[in-house]
């Protein structure tokens, strides 16, 4: 029963299907998205549940590959496929995750990672100077995938700019928001959800944010047919009669497998348990505990910030070389107290100081607070000590030359 359930997940049990509808019209009304990724429109558009940001972003990047093979097979019948698929391109940070990387090479076409501003952030006019030169040379850009939460530091792309360039230039849009899609829901970060409503798709990890187990990533599609009419292969097995008769969409064609798990169910019971208030207040805890440790940062001079806290991140580094922060992560991890990550931004190494705990406290961040000051603290006692150390052998030395000059002087005098 379990097989034919996610083979023919709306014949077999329709409560899947159905109750994943109405839970990501209920995400999107949540987040504040445009009405066009919503189900419930007249439109083409809506919304699936993926297993993660990174199967969410390939099946972004599938979906364009094909719509620009049909598109350019259109326009220049007198290419092939296999010559049309040689020229594709796509484009996005070098800030962005690696699964957009990996992306690229599970589709067979190249990413092109843009560098990104001073500020961390990619814009439009990088993005259009790419694509005007990767066409002069004969190549077909497909899609542009940006970042609202860069792995790194948590910047935030320039989504208006980009859109600006995609549309004009025909390349679709992208959006990964897998970590910072949970501040949509916050009115005090209506700034995250500029230009979202002139994307073609976009993803967020609810198991990032909104208190869902893993797996469970949110994917919204402007025009779904899209994605249907690339992924769409019809074996007789899979066929029913009510197909064709029903409004209700048929996953398994929105995404890489075949058989579906019951994701919505798990969704479902968070609203209901939490309520759409209690996951509200639940993104802004982990806002201010970040705000809490960020204070503890720039209240030790010992410290510098890397980037402005955002949302539950925190990048800072101990001031000095980038020994310093390797010895301090080092320790940190040996003593295994706290757990962080170093990155790496124009040659200086960080740390990432993220909240990320379902039930996190001030007391948490103190704590962690504690553990890393002291660790600098010791660390920096035992380099001071090791630095004066071949000082007071330096100095024994020219001592005891000194002395043995002056010994061999007076010995000269008295013969």
């Amino acid at each position: 029963m379990h097989a034919k359930q996610t083979l023919l997940i709306r014949i077999c049990s329709p409560a899947c299907t159905e109750l994943e509808v109405v839970v990501m019209d209920w995400l999107a009304k949540f987040l504040k998205l445009s009405e066009h990724f919503q189900h419930a429109s007249d439109g083409p558009g809506g919304g699936v549940i993926q297993g993660s940001a990174s199967e969410a972003v390939l099946v972004a990047v599938l979906a364009a590959r094909e719509q620009a093979v049909i598109s350019c097979k259109e326009t220049h019948p007198e290419l092939s496929e296999s010559e049309v698929r040689g020229k594709l391109i796509a484009y996005s940070s070098d800030q962005s995750n690696s699964c957009i990387e990996k992306a690229g090479v599970l589709a067979a076409m190249p990413i092109k990672l843009l560098p990104a501003d001073d500020d961390l952030i990619l814009r439009g006019n990088t993005l259009r100077k790419a694509i005007e030169d990767d066409v002069a040379a004969g190549l077909i850009p497909v899609i542009c995938i940006a970042t609202l939460g860069t792995t790194g530091t948590c910047a935030y792309d320039d989504i208006d700019s980009l859109a600006d360039v995609c549309q004009a230039l025909n390349v679709w849009l992208h959006v990964d928001a897998a970590y910072a899609g949970g501040g949509f829901a916050l009115e005090e970060c209506t700034e995250l959800r500029r230009g979202l409503d002139r994307v073609d798709s976009l993803n967020f990890n609810l198991h990032k944010f909104m208190l869902v187990n893993f797996d469970c990533s949110a994917m919204w599609l402007k025009d779904a047919n899209k994605v249907v009419d690339s992924f769409n292969v019809d074996r007789i097995y899979l066929k029913h009669k009510h197909e064709g008769q029903s409004q209700i969409p048929d996953f398994r064609h929105w995404q890489i497998p075949l058989g579906r798990r019951f994701r919505a169910l798990k969704v479902w019971i968070t609203f209901r348990t939490l309520g759409a208030e209690g996951l509200r207040s639940h993104v802004r805890k982990h806002i201010a505990l970040a705000q809490q440790f960020e204070a503890f940062v720039r209240n030790d001079s010992r410290f510098e910030m890397v980037a402005p806290q955002a949302l539950g991140l925190v990048c800072f580094r101990p001031r000095g070389d980038n020994e310093h922060t390797a010895q301090l992560l080092q320790r940190l991890m040996e003593r295994k107290k706290i757990y962080m990550v170093k990155a790496e931004h124009a040659g200086r190494q960080f740390l990432r100081f993220a909240v990320c705990g379902m039930d996190a406290k001030p007391s948490d961040i103190e704590f962690a607070w504690t553990e890393i000051e002291t660790q600098l603290t010791a660390l920096l006692a035992e380099k001071s000590l090791a630095a004066r150390k071949p000082s007071n052998v330096s100095e024994l030395t020219q001592h005891f030359q000194m002395h043995l000059a002056s010994d061999s002087g007076t010995h000269e005098k008295s013969q």
